[in-house]
């Protein structure tokens, strides 16, 4: 365990240390988080970054999971949210505070990206691995898609895993900006079926 005083000192405590989840504030001295996040992420660490935020900083939360990061929670959650959240991050799975989620949405939204080399690394996907993709980015658990698909939640697993590895992508929040940026799934639109 440490604890850094800006975000550069985090970066380099994260890279010595590299603990599996580091909490980052956004507002820091010097290298702010969502520096910091980016740096972790350009450093191919295995460390997930876990943001905490005021309700008010909620527009940063989409630059902070395009760097990299895989959760947020507000910082006056409780503590026993929290420890959950290290948790389920810490496991690989994304967290998103439910009263965060709509900020995000509300800010692709306002930026919408459509990245054509990204749209290129879509051809790699089979049709069943685009199909999950979809379903990732409109927020289904893996038991939600097995049920939608008709599949088991270990063929779900499998086929998340495949669309992971073959974008270069650490995790399902990152999974579900690519989507958005890649204009396989527009904020607003209705499902592709």
């Amino acid at each position: 365990m440490a604890e850094a005083a800006d975000g550069l000192e985090a970066v380099e405590a994260a890279r010595r240390l590299q603990p599996d989840v580091v909490l980052m504030d956004i507002r820091m001295p010097g290298v702010d988080g969502l520096e910091a996040t980016r740096r972790l992420g350009a450093g191919k660490t295995p460390t997930r970054v876990l943001i905490l935020t005021t309700f008010g900083l909620t527009e940063y939360v989409y630059e902070a999971l395009r760097a990299g990061a895989s959760g947020f929670l507000l910082k006056d959650s409780p503590a026993e949210e929290l420890l959950a959240g290290v948790r389920i991050v810490a496991r690989g799975d994304a967290l998103l505070d439910p009263s965060i989620t709509r900020s995000v949405i509300e800010e692709f939204s306002r930026k919408p990206r459509r990245d054509e080399d990204l749209g290129q690394k879509l051809e790699e996907l089979t049709t069943r691995e685009l199909e999950v993709l979809q379903l990732l980015a409109r927020g289904l658990s893996n038991a939600e898609i097995a049920a939608e698909l008709v599949v088991s939640d270990g063929t779900v697993k499998t086929h998340v895993a495949r669309v992971l590895q073959k974008l270069g992508l650490r995790d399902r929040v990152q999974a579900v900006i690519f989507a958005y940026e890649s204009g396989l799934v527009e904020v607003g639109a209705p499902p592709k079926t």
